[in-house]
């Protein structure tokens, strides 16, 4: 099941992301997370904490669902 993320800007950073959907307590445990899980971006591997999520793009975290950026415009 795909779970939308509303965000207030243009775009949201995947550690935030992770943060906000509750998979991590704090931004620092972002690059420790994605070291030791696969996290994919429109069907595309991506392990960097500050990777810009824009309007539409899907993130799929195997072991915890699959959520869908949605801007508030």
């Amino acid at each position: 099941m795909e779970t939308n993320i509303n965000v207030s800007t243009e775009f949201i950073t995947l550690g935030q992301l992770l943060k906000e959907v509750g998979i991590i307590d704090t931004g620092g445990m972002a690059k420790w997370f994605l070291s030791e899980h696969e996290v994919f971006l429109n069907n595309e591997l991506e392990n960097r904490r500050g990777k810009k999520l824009y309007n539409g793009d899907v993130i799929l975290i195997p072991s915890h669902g699959t959520f869908r950026i949605v801007t508030d415009s």
